[in-house]
């Protein structure tokens, strides 16, 4: 309902502009985006195939590997469907709790591939710095409850965000999003009232949650680089360097992009909106692109699984 004022109380539809500034070539910039959807889908659908089937891969690295790929999947299907219908088909309506839930799904996934990558960082630190504990350290019974406490941690902490949104929020200066899809902080700056609650919310699970996953990451290599470098010989650093760079590959991408998006929506750089919408979309389709690539191209075995699935011996 529209007030005098010129507020809206709880609108049913919220619009969706897709990249302010880039409306009328928006039909061009949806082909590499369907195309990075498509390669996302066939890469971590493959992961996941490979990583069930072959009995070799069912070690801890790659438990956690599917488990990110099949968090990636989830992500890139929660987004670009819609992404594209604005980009496509002019389809720029969401209601407000498809906006909330598309919202809630999204930075579940994020915070969970958050804490996946600290969940490798922690096998990388176990497999290199106590190797003859590794299957004693993370047996089946541990990896499934670190599988279960990300996800369950990540579903806690993120559902705060549309509540808020949903219980506090009664009016909107505007019903338009000036965003591709529904992000927490594209949502909070239409509401006509006081938000700070909305804002001191995000930023407490940017730093309790990415926040520490960084620290502890960065904590964990700390200790990995320690013990590779104390290593007698010079084969056995570079292999023990080795296991690690698709990891730190996907962590320095996931992040740099995370904490650049976060803080220039919060702390409004001078940056022209469509560079950040683009970098925010980027930001969500690139990981599930890349990390298929870059762990099927680093780890052997996923290579040799690839292989034997479409070339099968006899």
């Amino acid at each position: 309902m529209l007030f005098a004022n010129g507020t809206y109380s709880i609108p049913s539809v919220f619009m969706l502009t897709g990249i302010p500034g880039l409306e009328t070539v928006q039909h061009w910039i949806g082909i590499p985006f369907f195309v990075s959807f498509i390669l996302a889908a066939i890469g971590n659908g493959l992961l996941i195939a490979v990583i069930r089937s072959e009995r070799s891969l069912h070690e801890p690295m790659f438990v956690f590997l599917a488990v990110l790929a099949a968090t990636d999947l989830g992500l890139t299907l929660c987004i670009t469907p819609k992404m594209l219908a604005i980009f496509w088909l002019q389809s720029r309506e969401i209601h407000f709790d498809s906006c909330l839930a598309q919202m809630y799904f999204t930075h579940t996934f994020q915070c969970t591939e958050s804490g996946i990558l600290l969940a490798m960082a922690f096998d990388r630190y176990v497999a290199i710095c106590e190797p003859l504990r590794h299957s004693a350290i993370l047996t089946r019974k541990v990896l499934v409850s670190i599988v279960m406490a990300v996800t369950i941690r990540a579903a806690v902490v993120i559902i705060m965000c549309p509540l808020l949104i949903k219980l506090r929020l009664k009016r909107f200066r505007t019903t338009v999003i000036s965003h591709s899809y529904c992000e927490h902080m594209a949502v909070v700056k239409l509401a006509a009232e006081d938000v700070r609650a909305n804002k001191a919310y995000g930023l407490f699970v940017a730093f309790s949650v990415l926040g520490l996953d960084v620290i502890f990451i960065f904590l964990s290599y700390a200790f990995i680089f320690r013990a590779v470098f104390k290593l007698p010989q010079k084969e056995a650093r570079f292999k023990a360097f080795n296991t690690c760079t698709a990891h730190i590959f996907v962590f320095l991408q996931f992040y740099i992009l995370t904490f650049f998006t976060s803080f220039i929506h919060r702390f409004g750089f001078s940056v022209a909106p469509c560079v950040h919408i683009l970098l925010s979309n980027l930001y969500l389709l690139v990981p599930p692109l890349l990390n298929p690539i870059v762990y099927g191209v680093k780890t052997k075995h996923i290579r040799l699984g690839v292989v034997k699935m479409f070339f099968p011996e006899g």
